[in-house]
Formats: structure tokens, sequence, C-alpha cells
């Protein structure tokens, strides 16, 4: 089973190939610059999911939900952004047939970190003990692996509350 795990951005889009075990198969960031037109920058995005696709063929895409903020800390501007980047995602997913998961960044901590709090370096650190990697990865790339393995615990999770035997009602 592999995961593609993406942090959606236009100008950054943390992606992260997940499998089984866990262990990442893959990640990085796709940078885009920022003097190139939005509807160009969303056409390439596209193109690499497509690509990502194409050479992991995965089983599912888990895309992070932006973070909106409330009052004085609202981020309207960046969070259009991100769902511009999303739909790249979503269109490139739908086109392949490929199942497509969506998560908070509270639920990815959540289930990554086992706390709804933890801040970035934390979620960096706690990714990178959790998938034996060789270095610390990058914020972005961070992020997409932990999108990746909260789709994983959550599979993992619904799988287990399947086998789960009520008396009276075993299969």
């Amino acid at each position: 089973m592999g995961i593609l795990g993406i942090d959606p951005g236009t100008l950054k889009m943390g992606y992260a190939v997940i499998g089984e075990g866990p262990h990442a198969d893959d990640y990085g960031v796709i940078a885009l610059p920022r003097k190139m037109p939005l509807e160009q920058r969303l056409y390439q995005l596209h193109t690499h999911i497509l690509n990502l696709i194409a050479i992991f063929h995965p089983n599912a895409v888990a895309v992070e939900q932006p973070f909106m903020g409330k009052g004085e800390r609202a981020f309207p501007t960046s969070a259009l952004a991100v769902g511009q980047a999303q739909a790249a995602v979503f269109i490139g997913a739908a086109s392949q047939g490929i199942p497509i998961y969506k998560y908070t960044p509270a639920q990815v901590k959540s289930a990554v970190a086992d706390y709804g709090a933890a801040t970035k370096e934390q979620m960096r650190q706690i990714v990178f003990a959790t998938l034996r990697l060789d270095e610390i990865p990058a914020s972005d790339a961070a992020d997409a692996l932990a999108v990746g393995l909260c789709h994983l615990i959550q599979q993992q999770s619904d799988s287990a509350l399947d086998r789960i035997i009520i008396p009276g009602q075993e299969r």
C-alpha cells in the first residue's frame, strides 16, 4: 500500500510517498518561482502530481487541509492559495481514479504526535525518528510525510476496528 502525502502550496508543495512499515519511498519539495504566473505554477504542480502517481502508483492520496485561523489570526489569502494548490492535486488524483483523503493540521498532529498542538519542529523530529530517515526533512516535506503517516495510521486504526469481535456478533 502506497500513500502519496501532500502538503499543498502554490510556491512550495511538500510531497511524500509512504509505504507500510512505515517507511518513506520518496519525499521532497516542489518549489516554483514566485515570478511564474499562478496558472503556470498550478499546471506545473498538476504535472508533478501526475508524474509521482505514474512512478509510485499510490493507492491513496492524503492531503492536508488549509489552516484558516480565526479573528486577528485569520489567513484567508494563504488558505485560498492552498485551496488552489489542492485543486491541482485533486484533479490529478481523480483523473487516475485514486481516492483522496483530507486531514486538518490538528488531525495530522494528533495521529502522528499524539498531541494536536505539536510544533512544526516537534513534528519534524517525530517524522524523522518514526521513518528512520537519514536527515531531518525540510519543513514542507516533513508536513507531507506527516500527512502520509496520518493516513497510514488512520487506515490501520480502521482495519483494527473492523476486526473487533463483539460478543454475540462473531463473524
